[in-house]
């Protein structure tokens, strides 16, 4: 007696780009790359020049001009991917024929030894462009894939994972995007499109929250939100009585972050900060805390392994 066909394993079908003109979208919307092309061009590029890739003295040296090659872009363990339209350029730049096959966007989740894009083309461009490729995917893949475990770590609660502005002198962007496709929530971007009152703020108004908040209400933005730092539940009383719509809870423990969450009873967001790792998130969000800022997730993300394998 046969055995029965077992059934496929349904997948969506590889996405092509020949030559790249659109960046990567992860489903309708949801994840867009923040660049538009000129600027992702222009990143890119410079990159490549820092690298001295236009003047690849080795590849030069030791590959013929017409030879064609295949590389197979890969994952060395498990992680989010981040950085695919970085990486693309790349190979654009030195090949503007290239051939690639994109199997996973940016936002997706890849065990160990998946593929994640397939490329085709001169080798001499392949070859240049590899390094700066991997450099942008490493490290964004690497701080996606730590914000993911936050994520996970925090699941079932209503806390978000939060970035915030320590990162990398000129890639801020790209570090929150980064963040993004690992399912956590982008703070302000900068100064100016938000308002955080913090100790020394405060120091330079004896201390007077009230003052602090109707002197930044009064300048800011219509909808701009006004956040108070606060190391101790009476300056939390006293935030919330000047109408702060977010408090910032630092260095609480989480079992004062829940007195807080009780005093508060949701007339401001709390957002917990300082001393947040993997090992103690989820307890702190389970404080009944709001949003979670963490640092780590732009500073100290380590690189995620990938490699370019040729055929």
């Amino acid at each position: 007696m046969e055995m029965s066909e077992q059934p496929r394993e349904r997948r969506s079908a590889p996405r092509t780009i020949t030559p790249l003109s659109v960046p990567a979208v992860n489903g309708p919307g949801i994840l867009r790359f923040p660049l538009k092309h000129a600027a992702l061009s222009e990143s890119v590029r410079s990159a490549l020049d820092e690298d001295g890739a236009f003047d690849d003295v080795t590849t030069i040296a030791t590959v013929v001009s017409d030879r064609r090659s295949r590389g197979t872009l890969v994952a060395r363990e498990k992680g989010v991917v981040c950085g695919v339209p970085l990486a693309l350029e790349a190979f654009r730049l030195l090949d503007p024929k290239v051939s690639i096959r994109v199997d996973r966007e940016d936002g997706t989740r890849v065990r160990a030894d998946e593929p994640v894009l397939f490329v085709t083309g001169h080798a001499r461009g392949l070859l240049s462009a590899e390094r700066v490729a991997l450099n942008y995917l490493q490290r964004l893949s690497g701080i996606a894939t730590l914000t993911a475990r936050y994520v996970d770590a925090v699941k079932g609660t209503k806390a978000k994972i939060l970035d915030t502005r320590k990162t990398t002198p000129g890639w801020r962007t790209l570090e929150k995007y980064a963040v993004r496709a690992g399912g956590g929530t982008n703070h302000r971007m900068n100064l100016s499109t938000g308002v955080l009152i913090k100790d020394n703020h405060l120091a330079a108004l004896d201390g007077d929250i009230a003052m602090a908040v109707s002197r930044a209400r009064a300048i800011a933005s219509p909808g701009v939100k006004i956040e108070v730092e606060c190391d101790r539940l009476e300056q939390v009383e006293r935030a919330v009585t000047a109408g702060a719509d977010v408090i910032l809870l630092d260095n609480m423990t989480p079992d004062l972050m829940h007195e807080c969450v009780r005093l508060v009873n949701g007339r401001a967001i709390l957002e917990a900060s300082g001393g947040v790792n993997l090992s103690s998130v989820r307890r702190i969000a389970e404080s009944g805390i709001d949003w979670i800022s963490v640092g780590a997730l732009t500073h100290s993300a380590p690189s995620m392994d990938l490699a370019l394998d040729f055929d």
